[in-house]
């Protein structure tokens, strides 16, 4: 049995940074899982906070760079096409977060993570430990688009997808004071909710494009926070658990 883990990297590295004592604690839980011989399973893991504040970065330096129209405009300017490299020069600052954040998670599953980091879910991948580690790949495709592709290749039938947040609202809970977590949700409600255009550094549930690939291919996905670790057990033992099903 294989498990694809989508994990946030902001769990793995929060705002106010990486945390060894909850990295050994997630280890512990995982393992403990890990123990029976037909388990493996693959961690996929995001750019979080580092992703989201560099990106930022960029946005204001696009914001402000002038462009001037002809000729030396001299120093301080700069021309850029601010709109056809925009989306993929955030996706590679991106890409860049999650493999920083990636070979965090490498090195503290060493001995059950022989293989190297995978940056292409679409190559001819072999598996030679119990665990696989993921990173993002290219422009145009996130984390949870890779997860989805490593699923397929490995036979998974589900993600568990980690986040900061522990469950899916029916609205945005900071926008409807209405709103309330969802025990369960389609694939179609989903993407009525978050539409089907992936944008980098999006903070939505689940990268709608994948959402999309995910129903095709019949996965399931459980949504659930990645900082209970007591819940996080409870999902990897098939207990009773806080969080969405999206199916």
């Amino acid at each position: 049995m294989t498990i694809v883990i989508s994990l946030g990297g902001s769990i793995v590295a929060p705002p106010e940074g990486p945390s060894g004592f909850f990295l050994v604690q997630f280890r512990n839980v995982l393992l403990s899982w890990l123990k029976a011989d037909n388990r493996k399973a693959i961690i996929v893991v995001g750019g979080g906070a580092a992703a989201r504040t560099w990106q930022k970065a960029y946005r204001d330096f696009i914001a402000h760079a002038t462009e001037p129209d002809t000729g030396d405009a001299g120093a301080g300017s700069i021309r850029l096409n601010r709109v056809s490299y925009l989306d993929e020069s955030l996706d590679r600052i991106g890409i860049a977060a999650t493999r920083l954040n990636a070979q965090l998670v490498k090195e503290i599953f060493s001995d059950y993570c022989p293989d190297a980091i995978v940056t292409d879910p679409s190559s001819d991948i072999s598996m030679h430990g119990k665990i696989l580690v993921a990173s993002g790949w290219k422009p145009g495709f996130s984390t949870d688009y890779d997860a989805v592709l490593l699923a397929e290749r490995f036979h998974a039938n589900k993600i568990l997808n980690l986040s900061n947040i522990s469950q899916i609202y029916s609205a945005d809970p900071k926008k409807d004071p209405s709103a309330e977590p969802l025990a369960h949700i389609t694939f179609d409600a989903l993407l009525e909710m978050t539409g089907k255009v992936w944008n980098p550094g999006a903070n939505v549930p689940f990268d709608p494009i994948a959402a999309v690939k995910a129903k095709e291919l019949g996965l399931t996905i459980i949504f659930a926070s990645g900082t209970n670790l007591e819940n996080f057990d409870k999902i990897l033992k098939e207990k009773s658990f806080i969080g969405t099903i999206i199916a």
